[in-house]
């Protein structure tokens, strides 16, 4: 189910807070983050978020096109290390 459209996107309130600190002393410093559940919103365009993906916290530039994403969707959770050489047990 969608969220209401009254309530607006979800943002943590942390994250507006900082982003309004830094565009009032027109800063760009990265700002890190747990929350992947947050909807990028048009005042985060040009900031630099660290968003968390388990394990570190990876950098994310906020362009314009991804308004209205996540900001778990930029940032992968897992890393594939690719096949093993000697694993024979998919082959027919």
């Amino acid at each position: 189910m969608a969220r209401a459209l009254k309530k607006g996107p979800f943002v943590a309130n942390h994250l507006i807070r900082r982003i309004k600190n830094l565009n009032l002393q027109k800063e760009k410093k990265i700002i890190v983050t747990w929350s992947r559940a947050s909807s990028i919103v048009p005042i985060m365009i040009g900031h630099t978020i660290a968003v968390h993906n388990g394990r570190e916290h990876l950098p994310i530039y906020v362009t314009d096109s991804m308004v209205g994403h996540k900001l778990g969707e930029f940032v992968p959770t897992r890393s594939f290390r690719g096949h093993s050489k000697s694993d024979k047990g998919s082959r027919r």
